[in-house]
């Protein structure tokens, strides 16, 4: 039997919802949502499938799920909501707003390079207790000691993990709110958004559990990441994997997970408040007359700060102030300014301010594409051909 989507989608793009349908139907989907906003207004809300591996939940309007890293976009955007409030200065140190991180060679890094990943502090090289992902103090204090991989500036590399530990604790610091809790006040609960980093065990009937990857076919080849990732010493495996790997579906799919806050990796949205929030970022920073950001926040957002072989990942990436950008490596459709964040597995939400389109895809079923997810990329992609 062919899958039914549920939700809205305007005609115009029904080539959008005939692919998310096929998606489950050739076995590459668990349970699923896609949505997109058009000059901010929804045009696709689309849900399917199941909450959970053995197919005894349905997957609801209201499912949330975890999106890993799409989460760092919205940590970066709390970020530029302080460079908005005048109480962030991106070329300030970081240890004006932390003290601490002054240690080990960091005095000098800019707030800015944390954004671009080019900090050099991606991962903690001693071996951390088995509970430091839901103990902030404890990854805080040890990212402050922790001397940098590389001179900072000098390249980039993707703080998987620690990105959301060092932008979360400028934030805390300055607002004197976990970003948890600034996200909630600031940016959520004023625009009824489904967007949580931390939650609470009320959440977890809503919660769809994650499934791992399958593994790759005999003849796949060579991933750069997973070969990188095989020494445990080197700066892929810590940053991916101190104190536990964080690609591990009993680690994310535990209550401690959900309640912690790891803002670069463990948000729980909707794929349609993803759209919702990155579609007011496409239409100049407003929405429903409540302003996320300014224009030149969303410009400074997407200016390119670094772009060429990442020093973590091992492929090539492209990076704006906490952003990823669209590249011919990873084009996120046929637009020049486009501007978001993927997530390990699939997921993903972006702006293009150039078509003032917001998308969001948010899945349960883990998928293996490094960087944007190939069940993602056919949805957008029919999206902006129908435009």
């Amino acid at each position: 039997m062919s899958t039914q989507a549920q939700g809205i989608c305007d005609p115009k793009f029904k080539q959008v919802k005939q692919l998310f349908e096929q998606n489950f139907d050739r076995g590459l989907e668990v349970g699923a949502s896609v949505a997109a906003t058009i000059d901010g207004k929804p045009v696709i809300d689309l849900w399917a499938g199941h909450a959970d591996k053995a197919k005894s939940r349905p997957w609801n309007r209201d499912t949330l799920v975890k999106v890993y890293s799409t989460t760092k976009g919205i940590t970066a955007i709390c970020a530029h909501r302080l460079v908005d409030q005048g109480k962030l200065a991106l070329d300030a140190p970081v240890s004006k707003y932390w003290p601490e991180f002054a240690q080990a060679g960091k005095e000098k890094i800019p707030v800015k390079f944390l954004l671009s990943h080019r900090a050099g502090v991606p991962a903690v090289r001693k071996q951390l207790p088995a509970d430091a992902y839901w103990n902030w103090s404890a990854m805080c204090n040890a990212l402050a000691a922790e001397q940098p991989w590389w001179e900072p500036g000098s390249k980039h590399g993707y703080h998987a993990i620690t990105f959301g530990y060092l932008v979360g604790e400028v934030i805390r610091r300055i607002t004197g709110k976990t970003p948890g809790a600034y996200l909630r006040d600031e940016l959520t609960a004023p625009l009824n958004l489904d967007i949580h980093i931390g939650v609470d065990a009320s959440f977890d009937p809503r919660i769809a559990d994650l499934v791992d990857a399958p593994p790759p076919p005999p003849n796949a080849p060579p991933n750069p990441l997973a070969e990188m990732a095989a020494d445990p010493e080197g700066v892929t495996f810590k940053a991916i994997a101190n104190p536990r790997p964080v690609v591990d579906a009993r680690l994310i799919n535990s209550r401690e997970w959900r309640g912690a806050e790891v803002p670069a990796a463990n948000g729980h949205a909707t794929a349609r408040a993803l759209a919702a929030l990155y579609g007011a970022l496409a239409t100049g920073g407003s929405t429903n007359g409540y302003r996320v950001l300014t224009p030149e926040s969303i410009e400074r957002a997407h200016t390119e700060q670094s772009y060429g072989p990442d020093a973590v990942l091992g492929a090539v990436t492209r990076w704006g102030l906490g952003f990823a950008l669209t590249a011919p490596e990873t084009p996120l459709g046929p637009n020049p300014h486009t501007f978001g964040h993927p997530g390990a597995g699939g997921s993903i939400g972006f702006a293009d301010p150039d078509a003032r389109v917001g998308f969001g895809y948010a899945m349960n079923q883990m998928g293996a594409d490094a960087l944007i997810d190939g069940r993602a990329a056919t949805l957008f992609n029919a999206l902006f051909a129908a435009l």
